[in-house]
C-alpha cells in the first residue's frame, strides 16, 4: 500500500507537470532535448518535495559559478558538463570526459541506476539540454532540463546555498 501510494502521488507530480508544459509557451530549439523532458524550478522544487530519494538532482555548472553565485539547496551533485580549455590564443568549452562516470558514481550513492529520474540544471537551461542529449544517447530516459535553469530556481526565491557547500556534492 505504501509503495502504490509512493507511486501514485509520483505519478500525479509527473502527470501534473506535463500538463502544465503542455500549456506553455513552446521552447526555443537551443532548449529542446531529444527526450523532450522538461521541468522549471519551481516544478523540480515541488517534485523535490515530494520524493527527492528516487531523484538524482545534478547542478552542470562548473564550480566557478558556483563559487560566484551559489547553488540551489537541494542538489545531489555538481558534475559540470562543459569546461573551459585554454590555450594559448582561445578560450573554449569542451564537454567534460568524466561527465558521465561521475553521474554513475553519483546514481550508485544513491542507489539508483540508468532508469531512474535524473534532472540537470544549469544557468539559463542551454547547457543542460546539451547534456540530456549526449545522456539519451547512452540510453538514459528519465533525464529532465530544467528550461529556467538557476536564474529561475532564484527569481522563484527557491533553497538557495551561497557558499556553505558540502565537499560531497562538489567533488
Amino acid at each position: 500500500m505504501v509503495v502504490l501510494l509512493r507511486i501514485s502521488r509520483q505519478m500525479m507530480v509527473f502527470f501534473l507537470v506535463a500538463s502544465l508544459l503542455g500549456c506553455a509557451t513552446p521552447l526555443p530549439d537551443r532548449k529542446k532535448t531529444e527526450l523532450g523532458l522538461y521541468l522549471t524550478a519551481n516544478q523540480t522544487h515541488e517534485l523535490l518535495k515530494t520524493d527527492n530519494q528516487q531523484i538524482l538532482f545534478v547542478d552542470i555548472r562548473n564550480q566557478a559559478e558556483l563559487a560566484s553565485i551559489g547553488m540551489p539547496r537541494l542538489i545531489d551533485a555538481n558534475i559540470p558538463y562543459l569546461l573551459t580549455k585554454k590555450n594559448e590564443k582561445k578560450v573554449k568549452k569542451v564537454v567534460n570526459p568524466d561527465f558521465v562516470s561521475a553521474l554513475e558514481q553519483k546514481l550508485a550513492k544513491k542507489s539508483l541506476d540508468k532508469q531512474s529520474t535524473i534532472i540537470l540544471i544549469c544557468r539559463e537551461g542551454r547547457r543542460s539540454p546539451l547534456a540530456v542529449n549526449a545522456l539519451a544517447k547512452l540510453g538514459y530516459n528519465k533525464v529532465y532540463s530544467v528550461i529556467d535553469g538557476v536564474k529561475g530556481w532564484q527569481k522563484g526565491g527557491l533553497p538557495w546555498a551561497d557558499y556553505e557547500f558540502d565537499r560531497d556534492i562538489i567533488e
